[in-house]
């Protein structure tokens, strides 16, 4: 199910970025007191009484300034504002209100969202100061006082978003529903897919690169299974971004990625690889996610019966930091492969959702540290104690040794290849967190 949006606005300067870090529980955005540090929306998971959101960190609102730059100002504001669900404005204890933070509350008010107003920098605790209460006059509700910086009242900012939230369901449908993810750069056809998969022009194609502006959802149900298909707008290199509105767009598909179980990543056959493919496979590999390597067109490159395979090797070569996602080669044009392209979904998810048990864990670990003896240095090998499997999606084992810095990177491929090799772990990143005796974290 998608996480709820909760969007922090507000002029520069009053602590958004602050007060997003601490509330995701880490440093993310950047934090500096020149105004305009924050240019690009920034996003994290925050959990709270047990249930997860998505935060928004957004640039901060200016319209001092000539009107081009107020219209700007306004076109981010409203992007922000139509994409959330809940809004939180962040005022500033120290400065009072001022006519900007008037001019960001009309504009919330005529938009008919929740909005938590949020006074910060109330960093003395007690009784509030007498400036506190002139923010009753934004006529945004009661103001909840916030220490952005040590973390005073977070908790009612927080429990005063999620009263807004609706009940979080947990139908059936979060359950055996696949959240699929289709990304990659534009007019690679990524529309094309979900329109011949549903039968129906769900999306709108073209040839205009950009078409796609926000993160489309359509459930689908077939042989395989039940689906979520997430079409998302094409991301482009970060120096052709200029129009506001695609910025955001390319949030919205990167938050696609993070609610979703599987990432197909969409290769246009008739260009080719690109440095662009690379960036964007790796949002999916940072963020734990199963993958298929998807290669759309390729009805339409001339071929003979050599061609499948080399360029296979060309694309195992270019995708050689992910070298577990399979690869399918379709035409979305005229639905070729794509009963296999479900299969290797279906795979995929299964991979990263596996859990092995410990014992069997730890056979494996003998049987490949007797095949491979663990490196040494100066005298010392590493040992290896125990394997654990900590959590899934994506796998995660947790090894306990007597030496951190002797567990190198080669040996850590090593076991990661021969788990893949024993449990058919296809698809699927594999995360090792290594723990040295006697660590208590």
């Amino acid at each position: 199910m998608a996480k709820p949006v909760i969007a922090i606005v507000g002029r520069p300067n009053v602590g958004k970025s602050t007060l997003f870090n601490k509330l995701i529980g880490q440093r993310v955005a950047i934090v500096n007191d020149t105004p305009g540090v924050t240019r690009d929306r920034i996003f994290g998971e925050c959990e709270w009484r047990g249930r997860k959101v998505m935060l928004v960190d957004t640039g901060g609102i200016e319209p001092y300034s000539d009107d081009v730059i107020l219209k700007q100002m306004r076109r981010q504001a409203q992007l922000a504002i139509e994409a959330a669900d809940v809004i939180v404005l962040v005022t500033d204890l120290t400065s009072g209100v001022v006519a900007t933070d008037h001019d960001v509350a009309m504009m919330l008010q005529k938009s008919h969202r929740p909005v938590v107003l949020c006074v910060n920098k109330c960093d003395k605790v007690g009784e509030p100061d007498p400036a506190f209460y002139e923010f009753y006059n934004l006529g945004l509700g009661d103001p909840i006082q916030v220490s952005s910086v040590h973390g005073h009242g977070t908790g009612d900012l927080l429990d005063a978003v999620f009263s807004y939230l609706p009940e979080q369901e947990t139908g059936e449908e979060d359950d055996d529903t696949i959240g699929v993810a289709i990304i990659g750069r534009p007019n690679a056809g990524k529309s094309s897919l979900v329109n011949k998969i549903t039968g129906e022009e769900r999306c709108i194609v073209s040839n205009i690169a950009g078409t796609t502006r926000d993160s489309i959802d359509t459930t689908i149900k077939n042989r395989f299974g039940r689906f979520r298909l997430t079409d998302t707008a094409g991301i482009r290199r970060q120096s052709r971004i200029e129009d506001e509105i695609e910025k955001y767009s390319i949030l919205r598909a990167k938050m696609a990625i993070e609610r979703s179980d599987v990432c197909l990543i969409m290769i246009d056959a008739t260009v080719g690889f690109t440095e662009q493919d690379s960036k964007i496979a790796g949002l999916a590999h940072e963020s734990g996610k199963a993958c298929v390597i998807v290669v759309n067109k390729w009805d339409a490159v001339e071929k003979d019966d050599k061609t499948m395979n080399e360029y296979r090797k060309k694309l195992e070569n270019d995708f050689s930091f992910m070298s577990y996602a399979p690869m399918v080669f379709i035409s979305a044009k005229t639905g070729q492969r794509l009963d296999r392209l479900f299969e290797w979904i279906i795979t995929v998810v299964n991979a990263a959702a596996m859990r092995i048990a410990t014992g069997v864990l730890n056979d494996l670990l003998a049987e490949a540290v007797a095949r491979v003896q663990p490196p040494t240095d100066k005298g010392r090998r590493l040992k290896i104690l125990y394997m654990t499997q900590s959590s899934v999606k994506p796998p995660t084992f947790v090894c306990f040794v007597n030496s951190a810095e002797l567990f190198h990177f080669s040996y850590q491929r090593y076991l990661e290849n021969r788990i893949r090799e024993t449990f058919g772990m296809q698809g699927t990143p594999i995360r090792f967190v290594i723990r040295e005796r006697g660590d208590k974290t």
